[in-house]
């Protein structure tokens, strides 16, 4: 740690050290944004780079690939480089990329400059996380973790909705020009008012070229064999399966490789803190229900009641304004209440926000979502806020780096897996239920009959002979929206599950001792 660092439990900030700490806020908030706010659009992505279905999920999986690789490198290079010129290189980084997306005038180039501003941007994420834990002192860290948390949460919660108003109102290349203003002012500002510690250059020289390949070839495959692998029916597709065995191969390698290092790219010795270790897991468990909601709901809403992208954002803000409103009090309650217990009750809150958004119809709409959607929104802030501090907060300082790499993959990766599971259950489940509900749909029940032949009547006049197969058709369509539906059901009631699992391990995890300032943790 800098004496810059050390001193921060003896004085206030500056204002420019906390315009320097908030730009770097914002400039997480762009970073973890980025990764939601084409969901809702994705569509006219496809379009506008004439692509298929298929090919333009590579818009949102070559970002998510490049950034789950850069992350837990980001603790080395902000060693090597410095906080600040990590940050501001990652800022340019991430806003020039941002600007060639959206020049893309067709796929191959919009990957690669995903692929691009997901690596850079990347660091961003966990470079603020270890940054709050350097300048503030136990006493100011919880309303610091309240901020962090608020921002890391409702960037992919509000994704959806401003992805879909940009692209509504103007056009989707917006999704990517907006970060081109706010990148800049992010860059400028932490070059010009942050400098949190020194770059210690002698790590250049124990740089482990081949534990960066292989933590690529681990990650980077598993991503890949996550995102595509329900899309190709897992392993029996080749290339699903030939990088499952390199991911397998090479998560082995990387894992013996930092374990017996003296100087390793990723030190994971910060697992051996207990409080840590579960706070990794729960950062997990956070990753499945943050980013698998905010995936199932815009699929329920698009598929099933018909939304379009503004639509499903304007249903979905419900959430995020629900996080603001709840912020302050969990930041409040975190200094009066054992954060283990608030750690458990937000656990049963989303478990509960989940169950209840299983009950879902084919006419759910924004009324019918509110109430989910609003606990969902105040039960985040109560396991982000504890987690953060559980996890982050028991650390030396000289491991903070590291740690917040980690802490923030384990996220992304819960986010990954979640959805790859949610992607199999809709797959599975609703060839289940279309199954069952045809075996129900039959000639022989009267109800059918007379609902076919009272369509018919109706579609007769515009249709003439062709109105009994749009009848028909009408009825097959039924058929599938209410297999849908039950669908979604069963993956949010599933989703339930592992946080409800998660509420016994809050036992295992030791009360933080009020925490030292900088200068005695030398």
């Amino acid at each position: 740690m800098s004496g810059y660092a050390s001193a921060q439990s003896d004085k206030k900030l500056t204002w420019r050290e906390w315009t320097g700490f908030m730009s770097m806020v914002l400039g997480m908030f762009m970073a973890v944004l980025d990764i939601q706010i084409v969901s809702s659009s994705i569509a006219e992505i496809q379009a506008g780079l004439s692509a298929s279905a298929d090919e333009v999920s590579w818009v949102q999986t070559s970002y998510l690939i490049a950034e789950i690789v850069m992350i837990p490198l980001s603790g080395w290079l902000s060693r090597l480089l410095s906080t600040r010129v990590l940050f501001t290189i990652s800022a340019i980084g991430f806003t020039l990329s941002s600007f060639a997306c959206a020049l893309s005038n067709d796929l191959a180039t919009m990957v690669v400059f995903r692929a691009i501003q997901g690596f850079i941007g990347g660091a961003m994420i966990p470079t603020v996380f270890a940054t709050s834990f350097m300048l503030f002192p136990g006493a100011k860290r919880a309303s610091i973790s309240v901020l962090i948390g608020l921002t890391a949460t409702l960037a992919p919660t509000v994704g959806p909705t401003l992805g879909g108003w940009l692209t509504q109102v103007l056009n989707w290349h917006w999704l990517f020009l907006i970060n081109v203003p706010v990148g800049a002012i992010v860059a400028f500002n932490v070059w010009t008012f942050l400098d949190v510690d020194k770059p210690n250059y002698a790590l250049a020289k124990s740089f482990d070229g081949f534990g960066l390949f292989l933590m690529a070839a681990f990650l980077g495959s598993l991503e890949y064999v996550l995102e595509e692998g329900n899309r190709n029916d897992w392993f029996s597709d080749p290339l699903v399966r030939n990088l499952g065995v390199v991911s397998a191969v090479a998560g082995v390698m990387f894992f013996y490789r930092m374990l017996t290092r003296i100087e390793p790219l990723v030190d994971l010795k910060a697992f051996l803190n207990t409080n840590f270790a579960f706070g990794c897991t729960f950062s997990f468990i956070m990753g499945i229900g943050l980013y698998g909601s905010v995936y199932a709901i815009p699929l329920f809403l698009g598929r099933v009641r018909g939304y379009d992208s503004l639509q499903i954002g304007e249903t979905m803000f419900v959430t995020g304004l629900t996080m603001f409103i709840c912020a302050p009090i969990a930041g409040r309650l975190s200094r009066v209440v054992d954060m283990r217990r608030m750690l458990a009750v937000g656990l049963f809150m989303f478990g509960v926000a989940v169950i209840w958004m299983g009950r879902l119809t084919n006419q759910s709409a924004f009324w019918e979502l509110l109430g989910p959607q609003s606990l969902r929104g105040g039960a985040m802030m109560f396991i982000m806020l504890p987690v953060n501090n559980l996890a982050l907060g028991t650390l030396p300082p000289h491991q903070l780096k590291n740690a917040s790499g980690l802490y923030n993959l384990m996220r992304n990766l819960g986010g990954a897996i979640g959805l790859a599971a949610i992607n199999t259950v809709v797959t599975a489940r609703a060839a289940m239920h279309i199954q069952h509900l045809d075996e129900q749909v039959t000639w022989s029940r009267p109800n059918v009959g007379s609902t076919m032949q009272m369509m018919g009547h109706a579609f007769e006049p515009g249709m003439g002979s062709q109105a009994n197969l749009a009848a028909l058709k009408t009825i097959s369509q039924m058929v599938q929206r209410e297999a849908l539906t039950l669908t979604y059901n069963d993956v949010f009631l599933m989703m339930s599950m592992s946080f409800f699992l998660a509420i016994p391990l809050t036992l295992l995890l030791k009360k933080p001792r009020p925490a030292k300032g900088p200068s005695e943790a030398h």
